[in-house]
């Protein structure tokens, strides 16, 4: 796993931390029709407030997030008892319905990942520098099973290479995840005012025979 993104939360340049929950995830992950009570596998979660929203919802959550730091700022959101233990070279907490692994989440393997029934990406592929973002992919249909479906925002700006987050076309979301996933662009949110424009994706992982 790549420095940058370590390095923004020792730094504190979290600017890319929402104080609440992205209304993309709110609006369209009921049309997503996951199973009820299916396990959401959340990577590079940092302390997102989604995955309350998420848990709220019925679904437990596995976050994977390298940075303790975003961990434990998740954590101190609420008053509620954390159990702490080790497992697959992973620092693992639990805070109610909320599993956070500290980690690289290309060292998680699919055993760790086995209940994972759908999945969810807000700033995920968008941490990522161009070469590490197609492994990324490749990973992640590794570690759902074929009819997982899950949620994808995406970003594009202006700002040339810089990052993260960094700005991921439309046709490489395609390029990308087209092989092991049917892809559907349901939303492109206007920009901001830094010139910032999100993508909303509804992703199916494709199965044997799909």
């Amino acid at each position: 796993m790549d420095n940058p993104w370590r390095q923004r939360w020792q730094e504190g340049r979290i600017g890319f931390h929402l104080s609440d929950t992205h209304p993309a995830l709110v609006q369209y992950w009921p049309t997503l029709n996951v199973t009820p009570g299916a396990k959401v596998l959340v990577p590079l979660c940092g302390k997102s407030l989604d995955m309350r929203w998420l848990a709220d919802e019925g679904h437990p959550v596995l976050g994977i997030e390298l940075a303790p730091e975003a961990i434990e700022q998740f954590l101190a959101q609420r008053d509620a008892g954390v159990s702490r233990y080790n497992q697959a070279g992973f620092s693992v907490t639990r805070q109610g319905s909320v599993e956070l692994w500290c980690g690289d989440f290309f060292h998680l393997h699919i055993k760790q990942a086995a209940e994972v029934g759908a999945f969810y990406d807000r700033a995920s592929l968008i941490a990522l520098p161009p070469a590490t973002r197609e492994r990324y992919a490749f990973h992640l249909a590794q570690l759902v099973p074929p009819g997982a479906r899950g949620l994808l925002v995406g970003l594009t700006h202006d700002e040339s290479n810089a990052g993260p987050p960094y700005s991921v076309p439309n046709s490489e979301i395609e390029r990308l995840f087209v092989p092991n996933f049917r892809v559907e662009l349901v939303e492109n949110r206007g920009a901001d005012e830094r010139g910032r424009s999100e993508s909303v994706w509804a992703l199916e992982r494709r199965g044997p025979h799909i």
